[in-house]
């Protein structure tokens, strides 16, 4: 059953290349594309289209569409090309001769970004939620270990105390930046482009702010061609703050690798997060760790795939874009597996208390000497001089967590600061805007 069928017979191969691995994909958008068919319906026996016995019968199908969805029920057979033919020949089932009407002023082309749009937005909602909870989680460590101290690095070289509490707490504030990110990206999808049809707009009075507010989007997608110009580019800008949020996932779990290797032994892993060696009794790896480091590496590439796949085009719409639900939806499901993995594991990581005894870490305070120096009038660079022909003496004074009062130090962490900021970012994910939300929704403007 395709909608294009004009009764000539396209050879079953060609059938099953293009659209056996869309099907699949679709069967995830299926409760977006019949809430937007709800509002659709809608629209246009508010417009004059369709008459209202026509817009009770198609809402009345759709809504038993939505429950077979809901319900897990739902198949998108072989005999079915996409979300987009099965909802308008099941729809029959329920609405009769109505359901032809149902795509009257619309074309798959705005229907598909609408569906996207639609679940983007929602999940971009999921993973934020998903994101505050790992957020919340590292603030809560850093509190725990706020007088825990490790010895700091540049350059792969000791250079600065440190301590476990401010670590935790730079991995928080990286979540706020992804958070903002993500923020930011979601808007894109936050846009209404249906109506736009094929990419040139219909000579029907449909009326596109209308069905906009019904589905709740911030705004339109304004001009026609502009809807099919924004394929790839809202995929592209919310996969970068994936990778972004990839990127402070992975570099966590490298730091985790290397500081309870043989050197470091910052931390330890319990033994039910770690695994062993097939011939070494004694070997206790951070498989987990490496798993998500690399995981997240790969992540990090996929907005580059897109530019690939998506790079001159010629204008309107064109079969590439299909192959953009598969890395959308496997990027976001291996996104939000590693966030779980990584919130689960966080919180057995148990810290060294004793790092810091290791007299091999006394140059660690030469630069609070020439501090204590500069404050007794010394200049700071001949005091510099003057402790530097002490390193290796061993005979530096620590500090204590009293001596740094300055926000974002091992003494002042900022993690309240931090909180309030994670608080306002995600006032900006209002709602989940889930289909049932919309659902409820569109049955309620009846």
């Amino acid at each position: 059953m395709h909608l294009w069928d004009k009764g000539s017979k396209t050879h079953e191969s060609i059938i099953s290349f293009t659209c056996d691995r869309d099907r699949y994909y679709d069967e995830r958008l299926a409760p977006y594309d019949i809430v937007a068919c709800m509002a659709h319906a809608l629209m246009l026996e508010k417009c004059g289209i369709i008459s209202p016995d026509e817009k009770a019968q198609l809402i009345s199908g759709l809504s038993a569409l939505f429950a077979e969805t809901t319900n897990g029920k739902l198949n998108i057979g072989r005999e079915y090309e996409d979300i987009h033919s099965y909802v308008e020949f099941r729809l029959r089932d329920f609405a009769g001769e109505a359901a032809g009407k149902i795509n009257t002023g619309r074309s798959r082309n705005d229907q598909v970004i609408t569906d996207i749009n639609l679940w983007l937005r929602h999940q971009s909602f999921l993973l934020a939620a998903e994101l505050y909870k790992l957020s919340r989680l590292f603030l809560e460590l850093s509190m725990k270990h706020e007088a825990v101290l490790m010895p700091g690095f540049t350059h792969m070289q000791t250079a600065m105390v440190t301590s476990f509490g401010l670590w935790y707490a730079a991995y928080a504030e990286s979540l706020c930046d992804d958070l903002q990110l993500l923020a930011d990206a979601s808007s894109f999808a936050n846009t209404s482009p249906l109506g736009t049809a094929a990419g040139y707009g219909t000579t029907l009075a449909v009326d596109r702010k209308l069905t906009a507010s019904l589905l709740q989007f911030d705004r339109l997608t304004i001009t026609s061609p502009y809807a099919q110009m924004s394929r790839g580019r809202t995929e592209r800008i919310i996969t970068g703050a994936i990778a972004s949020i990839a990127n402070t996932l992975g570099r966590f779990a490298s730091d985790v690798v290397l500081f309870m290797s043989p050197g470091y032994g910052f931390v330890t892993l319990p033994d039910d997060l770690t695994t062993g060696s097939s011939i070494m009794p004694q070997k206790k790896n951070p498989d987990l760790f490496e798993l998500i480091r690399a995981r997240c590496n790969k992540l990090q590439s996929v907005p580059y795939g897109i530019v690939l796949m998506t790079t001159g085009l010629p204008p309107g719409y064109n079969r590439d874009y299909q192959e953009l639900k598969s890395v959308l939806f496997d990027t976001f499901d291996e996104i939000m597996e590693l966030v779980a993995a990584v919130q689960g594991a966080a919180g057995g990581l148990i810290a060294s208390h004793d790092t810091m005894k290791d007299g091999r870490y006394n140059d660690i305070y030469s630069v609070e000497e020439a501090n204590r120096m500069a404050r007794r009038g010394v200049p700071f660079r001949d005091a510099y001089r003057e402790v530097a022909k002490m390193a290796g003496s061993g005979r530096f004074e620590p500090t204590r967590l009293s001596d740094y009062t300055h926000i974002g130090s091992i003494g002042n962490t900022g993690s309240r600061l931090i909180r309030k900021r994670i608080e306002r970012i995600m006032a900006k994910f209002r709602r989940a805007y889930s289909p049932q939300e919309l659902f409820d929704s569109l049955k309620s403007n009846l």
